[in-house]
């Protein structure tokens, strides 16, 4: 399955970036997100794996993140392994009259029955989780509302 998300952030590209870049930052835009962890590499390089906990009500989710490219402020490429899911995502960061548009290319790869089945009967959960990230990040960078706040 795939499909790309697109939102434009007002902020120059290279703050955004800025923002974008730091995992203390992740708990802001990241809704759910428990913990993480550097496993392996360099924090934010090409290589480096790092394991991501999320809570999404009763349901707990671990993931391995695995950044495949780096050419900032260009692209950023990753991978995210969870139970019965390969999840490979290429972002890209245009500069356009001192706003970033990020467009995110997403592919999932499913080796369990029941995550195929999921992916078969709502594709577009996967999407709409993809946009309410974006969304969340977009109001932590442009306005320093964290999804902290709700909780």
């Amino acid at each position: 399955m795939k499909y790309t998300t697109e939102i434009t952030v007002d902020l120059p590209r290279d703050e955004f970036i800025k923002k974008l870049d730091n995992p203390e930052n992740m708990k802001h835009w990241q809704r759910g997100l428990v913990s993480y962890e550097q496993l392996s590499g360099t924090p934010g390089e090409e290589g480096a794996r790092m394991n991501l906990k999320y809570k999404m009500g009763k349901r707990e989710l671990e993931m391995v993140e695995t950044i495949i490219k780096r050419n900032l402020p260009e692209e950023f490429h990753v991978t995210y392994d969870a139970k019965g899911v390969h999840n490979i995502q290429k972002n890209y960061f245009k500069e356009e009259d001192g706003k970033t548009r990020w467009i995110s290319e997403s592919e999932f790869q499913f080796s369990s029955l029941g995550m195929k089945l999921m992916a078969f009967l709502m594709p577009g959960a996967f999407k709409k989780q993809s946009m309410k990230y974006a969304v969340d990040f977009k109001n932590f960078a442009e306005k320093g509302i964290s999804v902290l706040d709700d909780q």
